[in-house]
């Protein structure tokens, strides 16, 4: 057991990329624009964990609004930066959406495949409308055509870590955006 406890976790290399104080005046002004948007309304956030975590609990503050928050569970990474074949989901709405508005909240948007699929399964249910919202997004990955109405941050191909996005569970826990580099 003490082999185990004495042993130090091996950290990756990486750089900043987006420092505390861009992050929280970019996502003020997307809480800006969603209040602007929804006048009237009361939307439905749907947290896609665990990337969005961090930026979910921010964005809420940022939207003058009353909104309901719902959260599905979607994982499309294996063992770090790999994209897995299939989409593992878990989780059930709790919350009655036919006829609301949607805003399908992501840390990332990196293939698009797993957002598209989310989506897929919200239109069954028959909402008013979805809304993609997420703060960073990689349209040169995207493998199919996304309309993302909400984007915090674009980006290159770089795997990014901080602000609730990790790499094998670690580093959600930075204050900001860092880019992974090669070892």
């Amino acid at each position: 057991m003490s082999s185990v406890l004495s042993k130090k976790p091996s950290v990756q290399p990486f750089e900043l990329l987006l420092d505390q104080k861009q992050i929280a005046r970019r996502i003020a002004e997307l809480g800006a624009q969603i209040t602007t948007d929804y006048a009237g309304q009361v939307p439905v956030l749907i947290g896609v964990l665990k990337g969005c975590s961090i930026f979910i609990a921010d964005l809420m503050r940022n939207i003058k609004l009353p909104v309901e928050l719902e959260f599905i569970a979607a994982a499309s990474y294996r063992k770090g930066t790999r994209i897995g074949d299939n989409i593992q989901f878990g989780g059930e709405l709790s919350v009655p959406i036919k006829g609301r508005h949607l805003l399908l909240v992501e840390g990332i948007v990196d293939s698009g495949r797993t957002v598209t699929v989310i989506m897929e399964r919200l239109r069954k249910l028959e909402p008013a409308s979805i809304e993609i919202v997420t703060l960073m997004d990689k349209p040169r990955s995207h493998r199919t055509k996304i309309d993302v109405k909400y984007r915090g941050f674009s980006i290159g191909n770089e795997f990014v870590i901080g602000f609730g996005l990790d790499n094998t569970q670690k580093y959600r826990n930075l204050p900001f955006i860092g880019r992974l580099l090669d070892e």
